[in-house]
């Protein structure tokens, strides 16, 4: 058992949060994966959040295990092995939620990445692709990417900027050049690649990793985040068949920001998720330790800051709740997502950098030597950086939201 602070953390979320307005089928869902968490995932959070990244840490048995619990089908209609949920987005984030909570690189790489960015992007592909590969998503037999950005486009993925290309040969497309960033690549068997296939238009291509002129880098040795292995990917003669194109020839741009506006739902989440753990651990510790003579939770400095969280956090849940509701209606939710990402990462960023703060020496500390005791908080403020960056930075996102406004 992992002696970690955060494996005995209280649960303030019960005690400050409402399901007031979820849905039965997402509370089940809910305590269904709260429960999977705190067995697989609480006894081994510390290792695999501070493990140096390498090809032999991918979570291969994690997925695994998610499948088995039959958390991969969440997102999924019942013909392709799915739960068939009537609110399969919301149920997903929520789950997202709780799985973030102990390793946010776990729910984003098999979360966001597998089931949402990949996922979701081929239940709207056409009949051969959905009943090909999205029955081994569910089953956890698959590990896919998603490869948009590049060396030198990433938050701009528009043509001008994008140098992977396909060129229409006989039977399909042949794929050249460098995607950069890629989650879950060093064990990808399949990966969905946004590609130039003119000079104004992009298609989005279904390519099998194996003997296909595919190489894959070793990852990249990150800030935080570990368990979700990024790596360059290098494109050189990759084939994929005409089968393979995800949607309509030259509306790739268009399938990419869709799986990545319901992404930014999930990164949300995964933010408040970060945010409600960093919360806890400081509040454990704020009612343990004594400073001149009373606990530090009797200061009305840190009373107020944590009153001031506690109200974000509920903020940034409640728009994650609605984004993804929204999505499951099917509205537009652009503008919401966006919201639900900037508020969801910009809080996780928040209370833990005030959680190392209250925790002092305690909240900077991975490992105490002397007594082997380990501690959570300084891992989820490294991890927290990343949600500001990723699938469209927070100042893109902003002016999302401008762009409605004005």
């Amino acid at each position: 058992m992992d002696n970690a602070d955060i494996a005995v953390a209280k649960r303030r979320a019960d005690l400050m949060s409402s399901d007031f307005g979820l849905p039965l089928e997402v509370i089940e869902v809910r305590a269904e994966v709260r429960a999977f968490a705190e067995k697989v995932l609480r006894p081994c959070s510390m290792e695999l959040n501070t493990r140096v990244e390498s090809r032999d840490a991918f979570p291969r048995q994690i997925l695994q295990a998610m499948a088995e619990a039959g958390i991969c089908a969440i997102p999924f209609p019942a013909d392709v092995g799915g739960r068939g949920l009537t609110n399969p987005t919301l149920a997903l984030v929520v789950a997202l939620e709780e799985i973030g909570y102990f390793s946010a690189g776990i729910a984003s790489a098999l979360g966001d990445g597998q089931l949402i960015l990949v996922g979701q992007t081929l239940n709207r592909a056409s009949p051969d692709l959905r009943m090909r590969y999205l029955p081994l998503i569910v089953g956890g037999k698959i590990v896919c990417s998603f490869a948009t950005s590049e060396p030198a486009a990433s938050t701009d993925l528009s043509p001008d900027s994008m140098k992977t290309v396909a060129t229409k040969v006989e039977g399909g497309w042949r794929i050249n050049g460098r995607k950069r960033w890629i989650t879950n690549a060093v064990a990808a068997d399949i990966i969905l690649v946004l590609c130039k296939t003119g000079e104004r238009s992009q298609s989005m291509l279904l390519v099998e990793t194996r003997n296909n002129g595919v190489t894959v880098y070793d990852p990249d040795l990150k800030m935080g985040n570990h368990p979700q292995l990024t790596s360059d990917v290098l494109f050189e003669n990759s084939f994929a068949p005409d089968k393979n194109v995800v949607g309509a020839v030259d509306s790739g741009l268009r399938a990419a920001l869709g799986a990545l506006t319901a992404g930014r739902v999930g990164i949300g989440a995964i933010g408040v998720a970060m945010a409600q753990a960093a919360f806890d651990l400081a509040c454990d510790h704020m009612e343990r330790r004594s400073v001149f003579g009373k606990e530090l939770a009797r200061y009305q400095h840190w009373q107020f800051t944590f009153a001031d969280h506690a109200i974000a956090i509920e903020q940034a849940r409640l728009l994650y709740y609605k984004a993804a509701a929204m999505l499951d209606g099917g509205h537009l939710a652009d503008v919401e997502s966006a919201m639900a990402k900037v508020a969801g990462s910009r809080l996780a960023v928040d209370v833990a950098r005030d959680a190392v703060q209250v925790c002092g020496a305690y909240g900077f500390v991975k490992q105490l030597s002397a007594t082997g005791e380990r501690r959570a908080v300084e891992a989820i403020y490294r991890d927290s950086k990343i949600g500001e960056i990723y699938e469209g930075a927070n100042e893109v996102q902003k002016w999302i939201i401008a762009r409605r406004i004005f």
